[in-house]
Order: structure tokens, then sequence, then C-alpha cells
């Protein structure tokens, strides 16, 4: 993008802000409506996404960021949710979507298997500024919040599998299994190390600009390194927000400059956002009905089956314990997992070996259509059907 086109991006931003505020409009909805006004006045006529502006612009941040807010003690009490919702259940939901795709929109099985992964994880941005603003009780927000930014790193990393089998590398369950942990565990070792390498750097000074300097290196760094050595660059900058965000607390990132910190990653997802989701609108426009085909269609219903089948299954596990996950809550998983920029950063860099790029790319733009257009919108009435904002109190047999 031309400085003139980035600027008018930061302008519209701004403007939606304010009226989407005014209207009690998702922030989301009015980006991407504000997109294709651009695109339809010619105001986006270079705004074009692609995977790289995506993934290792755009993303970063946004992981950093919602990671950075989280803290220990509860992300740890219900990682066991988490990790069993992000990793499993994106398995399960990739292969619903997967087996689907290939019986009834008549996809080859690798292209299948490739939109299957790429569209399982879910990006609840609009829904999480949903739940700040009506005050939705804190365990359903770490839960929807936590599953996400974990299944951003388990769809990435099964991606990153099919498409080395798309290259024409050999698939044995042993070579499957050393790279997974090779991307897991050593994109999370290279987060924790990066951030704690810095935060020593930043307890040395006690100038908020360098420390905020200081925290940028950690989430893009951890980032890049992780991705230069075929490890999980989400995962690595998820690692490094939550022990900037954790241990910086304690005393590694001075109290004067905590708040700077804060401020300026909240300013940084704003910023990320804005353009991803301006950027969509413009690509909607620009499609037009061509994103709509029998095959999105069969994708839009195939996730919604996918996410109900993992979810409900797999909350079912805990139903016994102190994990147990309130029925309500469950509701709020399925319709609440949202696609967003990770599914479409993937997308666009599916190989061009791949027979239906074409397709997958336009079904994953309709799915992330219809999740703002259409589950972001109503996300709010079905808070209030199922009573989870905290000024209401938990009916008994929910406690």
């Amino acid at each position: 993008m031309s400085v003139n086109e980035i600027g008018l991006v930061l302008l519209v931003a701004c403007v939606v802000d304010m009226l989407s505020r005014r209207l009690r409009l998702p922030y989301s909805v009015g980006l991407v409506l504000a997109g294709i006004g651009l695109a339809f006045a010619g105001g986006a006529t270079n705004l074009a996404l692609t995977p790289q502006m995506i993934y290792t612009v755009l993303l970063p941040p946004l992981i950093f960021e919602a990671a950075l807010q989280l803290e220990w003690r509860p992300f740890r009490d219900n990682l066991p949710v988490s990790l069993t919702l992000a990793f499993p259940g994106v398995a399960l939901t990739g292969a619903v979507i997967a087996i689907g795709m290939d019986l009834l929109a008549g996809w080859s099985w690798l292209s299948a298997a490739m939109f299957g992964a790429l569209i399982a994880a879910t990006d609840p941005v609009s829904v999480i500024a949903a739940f700040k603003e009506m005050k939705v009780e804190p365990r359903l927000s770490l839960l929807v919040e936590t599953e996400s930014l974990l299944n951003d790193g388990a769809a990435a990393v099964a991606f990153a599998i099919l498409v080395a089998v798309a290259e024409g590398s050999a698939v044995f369950a042993s070579a499957i299994a050393a790279t997974l942990l090779w991307m897991v565990l050593g994109g999370i070792t290279v987060g924790a190390v990066v951030a704690s390498g810095l935060l020593f750097l930043a307890g040395r000074t006690e100038d908020h600009l360098v420390e905020i300097t200081l925290t940028t290196i950690a989430a893009y760094g951890s980032f890049l390194i992780a991705e230069h050595f075929h490890m999980s660059g989400i995962l690595a900058s998820l690692a490094a927000g939550l022990v900037v965000g954790n241990v910086g607390r304690l005393g590694a990132i001075s109290s004067a400059a905590r708040e700077h910190v804060l401020s300026f990653w909240e300013y940084a997802a704003f910023l990320a956002n804005s353009v991803v989701f301006i950027l969509i609108g413009a690509y909607v426009a620009q499609q037009g009905t061509r994103i709509f085909t029998l095959s999105a269609v069969i994708a839009i219903g195939l996730v919604l089956v996918g996410r109900i089948l993992a979810v409900y299954p797999l909350c079912a596990l805990f139903a016994r314990s102190a994990l147990k996950v309130d029925r309500r809550y469950q509701h709020v998983l399925v319709w609440g997992g949202l696609r967003g920029a990770l599914a479409l950063a993937l997308a666009l860099a599916i190989p061009d070996s791949v027979p239906e790029k074409g397709a997958i790319i336009a079904a994953a733009f309709a799915v992330v259509a219809f999740s703002i257009f259409v589950q972001s919108l109503t996300m709010p009435a079905v808070i209030r059907g199922l009573r989870l904002t905290q000024t209401f109190a938990p009916p008994p047999e929910a406690q």
C-alpha cells in the first residue's frame, strides 16, 4: 500500500470505530462494509490481501497482544479444556470439513484436507469485543480467547504438513509426528527464550520507549525466528506474549512503562484488525458474487457442523470434573467460532499445484463473510438470550 492508502485506511478505521459504537454494531462488520464501500468508490484499487501481509505483518501483533492480556493462573487452570478444543477439536472439525468437501463438493482429497485445516481455527475478534462491552462472565471470555489462540497454532501446523505433502514430501506417521513436535514445542520454546532474554534487557532500563521496542522485537523476533527454523511462529508469538505479560508484571517491565506497553499493543492490535477487515471488504467487493458458489455454501454448512461435532462431545469429557463447561458456554463456543485473518492468509498461501486453489480461496472468503455478517451480528442477542452477562445470575443447574 502507498502512504496515501495507509492514511485512508487509518482515517476510515477511526470513523468506523466511532460510528460502530454509536450504532452498536460489531467493529469488524463496520470495517468490512467500509472496505466494500472503498472498493466501489475506487479508493481501494491497489489494496490487496497477500499471505505475507496477513501472516507475517499483521498476525504477530494480534497473537502477541491477546496473549499479553492473559493472566497465567486462570490460563493454566483452564488449559486442559483449551488444549482439547484447540488440538483434537481442530483435527475433528477439519476432518468433518475435509470429508464433506471431498464427498459433497467433489474436491480432491488434498484440496479438501487443506481447506479443512485452514478453516478449522477460530478468530473471534468481534466476539471478544462484544464480550468486553457486555461484561460477559470471565471464564467464558477466557475459554473463547485461549482456544482461538491455541487453535491458530494447531491449524497452521496442520496446514504446513499438508503443504509439504503437496510439494511432494513423503508421508510417514513417524515423520508427521516428529514435524508436529518440532513445530509445536520448538515454537513455544523459541517464544519463551526470546521473550525472557528481552525482558532481561528491559529490566535494565526504565525508559518506556525502549521497553516498548523490546516487546515489539519479542513479538516479531520470536515469530520470524521460529518460522525460519520451520517451527510455529504463531505459537512462538503466543508464548512470548504470555511471558512478557506475566513475568513483566513481576517487575521485569517497570511500573511506569507497563501502561505504555499495554496501550501500545492495544493500538497495534486495533491497527492490524482494521487493515485486515477493510482489505477483506475490498476483496469481497472486487470478487462480488463469485465467492458465493455451491462449494462455498457447502463449506459454510460443513464448518458449522464440524464445530458442533467438535465442541459438544469434547466438552462432555469434562462434564464430571471441576473443569465442567457450562452448557450455555458450549452454545457460545459453537456460534462464536468465527473465522478470520489466519484462514485467509493460509488460503492465499496454497501452492499453485493444488487443483482447487481458486475454489478454496473463494470458499474461505465466503465462510469468513458469513462469520462476520451473520454470526458476529447475532452474537450479542445470543449472549443476552443465554443470560451470560455478569448482570444475570446463572441458574442453579449451571453452577
